[in-house]
This record gives C-alpha cells, structure tokens and sequence, in this order.
C-alpha cells in the first residue's frame, strides 16, 4: 500500500504573535500554556490537525523568547532556518496590533529566498472592517497575500487552512514499491546515534562534525543486510558550540517530529551513563503517540560498572519512566565496542514484522469470549458493558474495532485487559495495539 507522507507545517514568528492560541485553536484542547510573560511557553509544540480530511502536523519552531531586540532577530533567523530545513509550508505569523516590525521584513527575507511555500497570516484581527487597512499593510512584506485571522476568536482560521492545505505537494506519495523497514534513530543529543548508525553501517557515512549545520535534515541511509533492505533516518543535528542548551533541544524534538512521521521502526538511545531521563520520555511518547513500533537501545553499556543487579535495575528504572510504552523491547548495546548491535537488527525485523501483523476476526472473537468469560466486564447502574464483536481495521499499528452495547461503560482498564490478552496469544513485541471502540444498539 502507498503510504502517504504526512506534510508538516511549521509555524514561524515573533515573541507573542499568538502561535500558541493558534495552536489550542486547532489542536481543539489546551496543549500549549499561554502565560502573559514572555517566553513561558508551552511543553507541547506539535499538534496533529486534520482539515477537510487533510492530516498534517503543526510544528512550532519558537525556541526561548528573549528580550532584547537583536537576539529576538538572531532567534527568529534560527527558527526560520528550522522552519525551511524540515517543512513542507511554513506559516509565518504577524500581529495587526504591533504592526509590520524590522524583524517580519529580515525573516520574510530569507523566506522568501528560501523557495519554500510561505502563508502569511496576520493575527489579532478581532474585527475585519476595522483592521483590514492595516492588514493590507502587510504585502509589503513580499511573500503574498497577508491572511487575517483571530486566533483566540477562532476567525479566519478555515480559510487560513484551505490556503495551507493547497500548497502540499499532492503527489508526495512514498514509492508503492518501497518495503523498505524505515527506522529512524532518535534520542538526545551526545547519546550516540550517529555513531550507532556509523556502526550498523561499518562505515563513517554520517559525517559528524563541529561545523554549524552539517548535518542539517535527517539524514537517510540505505543498508543491506543479511539480504534485507533497510533506511536508516538519522537525526543527529546541529553541532553548535555555544548555543543555548533549549533551543537544542526544541530543534531537537521537530527534527524527532519529522523523522518518527517517516518512520515505521523508532529506536530510542538513551544513554546508559545518564540513565533515563525526562527528556527521554518526552522524545518516547512521539513516537508512542503516533504508533511506531518501538526499541528502546541502552548505549554505551560498556561503560557501566556491573554487577548482577545492574541490568534489573537499569531496566525497571526505563520501565517507569517510560510506563505509557510497557511493549517497546529494551536492548543494551554499545556502538563503540559493537556489543549486541547485530542484534539490534533482528530485533527491527521482530518488531516491524509486529507492527504489521494482521489477526483473523474468528480467532480475535475467540480470545474476546474468553476474556469475557474469565472476567466479567464493568457494570454502571445495574447497566452490564456487553462486547458483541471484534475486528482489526488496520496495520502499522495495528488496530482493532470492538463493537459494545454503551461505550461509556468500556472503561480503559477493561480495554487495556482484551489488549494483554491479545497480546499473550499474538506477542505483538515491540508495537502499540490500538482500540476504537464503537456502540451498536441492542438488538431486540
């Protein structure tokens, strides 16, 4: 099956234009916090928006938001930089109220040279007669027609979306010949990845490297081995020296952002010296959350003092803190002694063969029943859940319809119950399972 690559969009701005209510707008839940002082923003900076059956992803490259002038400019040059490194179409907001600033026109600059699909949007126009004159004041900036919008009135933002969605590239379809495992290699930065790849590959063909923007997108590398083709998505980047540790990381996680999309296998590299940590889990639950197949690799396992606890230990301390992933395997490995890297590959093969794996409805009905009758499900009000039929809809991950009599009463423990039973019949090692569950009325 031709498998669509889902276009990303990145938002591109200055301090306080508004992206984050931009964002809640259209993710429809408060994923952002918006505080009144600058720079206290948010955790969350992608959103998954669907517009007329349109599946994009909202990237917000904002990194921290400084006071003085000149650095806003460097920043927003960076982010700009982000934005035309990894999107699909940039979105590039103002503010009707502030006006047209020195730093809209220099970014308009290099995104104008930049030949990549720019939509312009002017937010704060609460009211359109009023404002219009001054957001006409905007095609001076030179990358077309100025939007208006009022993101915290939800105004303009259809029309916003219809004219985003016409600049994707509607052919953009992967290869339907391409079965290639795509696994992409992620983690934070200095944890090895790239000398993982290097390892896999016997070769130096990531060039890592202190020069600013060497690595610049992920990098793709195609592999053969043991007769299996693999592309290998790298996400090393940026290797600045004396760059402000957060704006590391934000492009960090829309570099993870961009190459979890493209990728059917994620590894997580965590380095076994640090131990797991915060940001590890957040990198972890993109990839959860959007469904990949999942191995969590323990590097650097050579420079671990060890005795017979350690590996128990080190596991149940990754096992909390990534409690959302249970089924992700766990590898300890190490890229500079080559410790257990061929199993890496077995281990993708193992989990990739998961993700795609496809149960008849006969035998799922069959492990429901019994599920059903080993424990009986929630009851509400003298009301009794009953589960009527299951199916799986889909692979990559896959994902299962069960059909009940009151959705309501199908409480996520009682769901996560069928999900291991299915799991001790199937393995299903290494991927996330997924459950809609539908209500169908009692027949009489």
């Amino acid at each position: 099956m031709a498998k669509k690559k889902k276009p990303i969009v990145a938002v591109v701005g200055r301090p306080n234009v508004g992206k984050s209510t931009l964002f809640n707008a259209l993710a429809g839940e408060r994923i952002s916090i918006v505080k009144d002082t600058p720079g206290i923003t948010r955790d969350r900076i992608y959103a998954d928006v669907n517009w007329l059956d349109t599946p994009f992803t909202l990237v917000d490259t904002g990194g921290i938001e400084p006071e003085s002038k000149d650095i806003i400019l460097s920043q927003m040059r960076e982010q700009a930089q982000i934005a035309i490194d990894t999107a699909d179409v940039i979105l590039f907001m103002t503010d009707v109220k502030q006006g047209l600033v020195d730093a809209d026109a220099k970014v308009a600059d290099m995104l104008r040279r930049s030949g990549k699909q720019v939509v312009l949007v002017v937010n704060k126009v609460d009211n359109f007669d009023k404002y219009m004159m001054d957001v006409y004041e905007f095609y001076n900036l030179g990358v077309g027609e100025p939007h208006p919008i009022s993101a915290s009135n939800r105004l303009g933002i259809g029309d916003m979306l219809d004219e985003v969605v016409s600049h994707f590239d509607r052919t953009a379809i992967e290869d339907e010949e391409d079965d290639r495992i795509k696994v992409a290699i992620v983690g934070k930065p200095n944890v090895g990845k790239s000398s993982i790849i290097n390892r896999l590959l016997g070769e130096n063909r990531v060039i890592v490297s202190e020069i600013a923007g060497t690595t610049r997108d992920a990098i793709d590398t195609d592999v053969r081995h043991n007769g299996k083709d693999y592309v290998f998505i790298d996400t090393a980047g940026l290797r600045r020296k004396n760059k402000i540790k957060e704006e590391l990381e934000k492009y960090m996680i829309v570099r993870t952002v961009s190459a979890v999309e493209r990728a059917d296998v994620v590894v997580l590299v965590i380095d076994a010296v640090e131990g797991v940590t915060e940001q590890d889990a957040k990198i972890a639950g993109i990839a959860h959350e959007r469904g990949k197949a999942a191995i969590i690799a323990v590097n650097k396992w050579d420079a671990i003092q060890k005795d017979n606890q350690t590996v128990n230990q080190f596991t149940s301390r990754v096992r909390e803190v990534l409690s959302f992933m249970p089924y992700a395997e766990l590898l300890f490995i190490s890229a500079v002694t080559g410790q257990r890297l061929p199993k890496l590959y077995e281990t993708i093969d193992i989990v990739s063969e998961n993700h795609s794996l496809r149960v008849a409805t006969g035998v799922l009905n069959e492990i429901m029943a019994e599920a059903v009758a080993l424990q009986q499900p929630p009851s509400d009000k003298g009301k009794r859940l009953r589960l009527y039929y299951i199916t799986q809809v889909s692979v990559k991950p896959p994902t299962f319809v069960i059909f009940v009599n009151d959705k309501e009463l199908m409480h996520f423990s009682y769901t996560r119950y069928i999900e291991n039973k299915i799991r001790e019949a199937f393995g299903f090692r290494g991927t996330p399972l997924k459950f809609i569950i539908r209500e169908r009325k009692e027949s009489k």
